[in-house]
């Protein structure tokens, strides 16, 4: 059984054991959060496909930890103008465990 769910405006494929990366979310390590856009769900028999989401699904997870992606060079130049600037970015991220699907 698989989902596709919705957060941080990016689309996820899970399944119940999977362990994701998603932006980052308000709730704390240890903590259960329920991801309720669900925009389709399959098990072995039937496929169900929301428009755009499915009503009454579900995907609950637990929050395993926080933390922040690796560093990224963001570099900017304009030719002949004498103009150049370099940044940094790190990107905080939530790690999950999908524990359900309904």
């Amino acid at each position: 059984m698989y989902a596709v769910i919705v957060t941080g405006g990016k689309q996820y494929r899970v399944a119940p054991g999977d362990v994701i990366r998603v932006e980052k979310l308000t709730a704390a390590a240890g903590e259960t959060v329920n991801l309720e856009r669900v925009l389709m769900v399959s098990n072995d028999q039937d496929l169900r496909v929301g428009n755009p989401e499915l009503a009454g699904a579900s995907v609950t997870a637990t929050v395993k930890s926080h933390g922040r992606g690796d560093k990224i060079k963001v570099f900017k130049m304009r030719r002949r103008k004498h103009y150049r600037k370099t940044q940094g970015h790190r990107q905080a991220y939530t790690e999950l465990e999908i524990t359900g699907i309904k």
